[in-house]
């Protein structure tokens, strides 16, 4: 059960793509490095095991320091559906959950519904907010660049 004042953070964006193209996204480390960079993060790695179970590794680095993420895989349901553990030092090393779906809209656009929950405590939530926002933003205008 969620403790009061600790509810789950939900973004929704409309994107311009489709379901399989946000999902692509999710699932390829190169590509996600080059959009997992909130604030003044310069460089993102990224290395993954895609399977229930498999791990998630995200490092990313701003002028001074390192900032390192790991998790593993929960749930894999191609194109509609990602979730995987998050742990951090913002996280207090305790394991949260990320769940991304994509949800089509039309032909040419997908709702993104981004839900990180179990954080330790409420102003962790909120620190997220502004980083998985920034994110999405990134991802939106990654897209936008490589279309053809």
């Amino acid at each position: 059960m969620t403790a009061p004042g600790n509810e789950a953070l939900v973004i929704r964006r409309r994107v311009r793509a489709t379901p399989e193209e946000l999902f692509s996204e999710w699932i390829d480390p190169e590509n996600m490095g080059a959009w997992m960079c909130p604030g003044d993060i310069v460089s993102t790695q990224v290395h993954m095991d895609l399977r229930v179970g498999g791990m998630l590794r995200i490092v990313m680095r701003d002028s001074k320091t390192t900032f390192e993420h790991r998790g593993e895989f929960t749930l894999i349901e191609p194109p509609t559906k990602l979730a995987f553990t998050w742990i951090a030092a913002a996280t207090d090393q305790k394991t949260t959950l990320v769940t991304v779906e994509f949800t089509p809209i039309s032909g040419t656009e997908t709702e993104l519904v981004l839900t990180h929950q179990d954080f330790p405590r409420p102003e962790v939530r909120e620190r997220y907010r502004g980083g998985w926002g920034r994110i999405l933003e990134r991802l939106d205008q990654h897209l936008q660049a490589n279309r053809p």
